[in-house]
Order: structure tokens, then sequence, then C-alpha cells
């Protein structure tokens, strides 16, 4: 057996699930970007994936690998770096075991992240919101589930996992009602309810009547709702709202729009970035800094304190001709 075949089965078993016990939805990114890897460099090395060693891994060839995921498979640059950092990974641990083929592994190594745009986060409004709210029709079961289920994302900011994976037990609507998940990276986080919110649930739990661990927003079928249920049922109310607020047509809204809506409300409330972020299960701080970016609301109010500097009026004198071209660049 080949290098590579016997390193990859171990970095999975060993490093991934034993060593960093890394979450399911992690495991199933590396797996599937490793397979990408593998069928490609099968397709242009002419051997069976089993057969390739880590040398046919070359930098030359990931790099091609990732160029076909841009151009041919039209990845975004943001998924793009996120294969790069699984592959980036399994070599690193394959130096630690094949030093004979380290020069190949240092090259691959040294492949740098593509930079991109970032833009400014969207998100709701107040009125948004309401009428987003407002859409499903209470008066049948579904509706109310999703009534509770979205007032909960709007007002906590969970993750779609996140909410997906609650059970009944999860919720505590006593005396400093609150929301208790496992979050990203296994961090369990608290989260506070507000009285409107407690009462959406209280009423959503008693018709529920489900046990402590059963998932508390589930299908009619009794099984827990996926991610892309929830896209779904999100997508047709916002459809239903934009007839309420045509704002909501400018906007391509998800449900991680709802959770940086979250972070907007806490924000123009006047609530500090640390406590957002912890808030939201943020592992640094600095990722709460993209709403101080988003929200214009605070630039202008920072504006509005700025008093004009105090200059006395002198001649015009116009800028060498030389540092004018430059400035002009």
């Amino acid at each position: 057996m080949t290098a590579l075949a016997t390193t990859l089965p171990a970095f999975f078993t060993d490093r991934l699930v034993l060593q960093r016990q890394v979450s399911p939805n992690t495991l199933c990114a590396y797996r599937d970007t490793l397979r990408l890897l593998l069928v490609f460099a099968s397709d242009r090395k002419g051997n069976a994936p089993s057969k390739l060693d880590i040398d046919d891994l070359d930098a030359s060839l990931v790099g091609a690998f990732l160029n076909d995921l841009e151009q041919q498979r039209k990845n975004s640059v943001r998924t793009r770096n996120a294969r790069l950092a699984a592959i980036r990974s399994l070599f690193r641990y394959a130096a630690l075991r094949h030093p004979e083929h380290a020069a190949a592994i240092e090259r691959v190594l040294a492949i740098p992240p593509k930079r991109f745009e970032r833009r400014l986060v969207t998100f709701l409004t107040e009125a948004e919101i309401n009428a987003l709210l407002a859409a499903p029709d209470r008066s049948n079961w579904t509706g109310r589930r999703d009534t509770a289920l979205f007032s909960l994302a709007v007002q906590t900011g969970l993750r779609a996992s996140e909410l997906t994976g609650l059970c009944c037990a999860d919720v505590h609507l006593g005396t400093g009602a609150h929301v208790s998940c496992n979050g990203k990276g296994r961090k369990q986080r608290i989260t506070p309810l507000t009285s409107g919110t407690v009462a959406v649930l209280r009423s959503w739990l008693a018709e529920r009547a489900g046990q402590p661990e059963a998932p508390l927003f589930t299908t009619q079928t009794g099984r827990g709702l996926s991610r892309d249920a929830l896209e779904h049922r999100l997508a047709k109310y916002v459809g239903k709202a934009t007839d309420v607020c045509p704002s909501l047509a400018q906007k391509s809204v998800t449900m991680h729009v709802l959770r940086h809506s979250a972070a907007m409300r806490l924000l123009r409330a006047g609530i500090d970035t640390s406590v957002i972020a912890l808030w939201l299960g943020h592992e640094q701080i600095e990722t709460t800094q993209i709403y101080l970016h988003a929200d214009l609301e605070i630039k202008e109010r920072a504006l509005d304190k700025t008093a004009p500097i105090e200059t006395k009026p002198g001649r015009f004198r116009p800028t060498d001709k030389l540092l004018a071209f430059l400035e002009a660049l």
C-alpha cells in the first residue's frame, strides 16, 4: 500500500476523531474535500485513488484542483479556502508520519489562502422582522410551530444546526428563562429569552407535549427538522411577507440572516460587542466586529458627536504637479 493509502484513514480515525474530536459536520466537510481531490488526482494521473501516493498530490496538482473548484464547479473563494484548509490539515498530519515526503508536503503547505472581498452582512429591520413573524398561519399546527421557531431564531441568534438540535428539555421558561444548546465547537451556551418569546414557546410546548429528550421542532410525522426544511419554510414566509414589507424583496434572506438580525438588534440597543460575542457563541470577539461595519446608524451617531476642526483660513497653494499625479492614481 502507498503512504497516502495508509495515512488517509489514520488521519480521520486518529487525528480528527480521537485527538481533535471534531464535530460530524467538520468530519463530513473534510471527507467531501478529500474525496473530490482523490477523484481529480485519479483523472489527472490515470491511477486508481488507492494507488496514488503523497508525491502524486504535489503543489501543482493541488493548485489545479483549487482552480477547478472555482472555474468548473463554480465554488466561491470561501469554499475554495475551506477545501484548502482540509487538505493542509491532512498534509500536516502526513509530515509527522512520512518525513521522506517532506519536500512535496512543504510545497503544498506553502499554498496560501486566496483573498476575497468581504461584503457587509445582511440583516432585517424591525419592520421586516415583524412582517416575517406575522407571515405563518397560526390557525394550523405548522404555522404555530414556525412562529415559535422563527421567533426563537430572531431573538436568540441561534444557528440553524443549533435550532434543529434543540430538545424540549433545553427550553427553561421559569425564573431566568433561557434556552441552552450545544453550539459550534461543542461549546455549551445559554441564551436568555424575552417575555414575548417565552409566551410563544410556552404555548408551543403545551401543544407539542413532547418528552424532555424529544426534538423541540418536528415535522408532522414526528421527525426532527432538517436545515433544508428550515430554509424552505423561511423562503415561503419571506415571499409572503414581501407583500406587506416590499423591502424584503431586495434582500436574500437565509437562516444566517436571522442570526445577523439578532446581533444587530443587540448592537443598536447599546450592548457591548464582547457581550454580543458571548451571546452568539463567537470564538473570537473580532468576528463580532463585522456588525459595527454594517450599521450605518452607529457611524452617523459617531459623526454627529464629532465637532468640526477649527482651522484658520489660509492662502490656497496648488499641489505640486508630480504629487498631484501620484494622488490622482
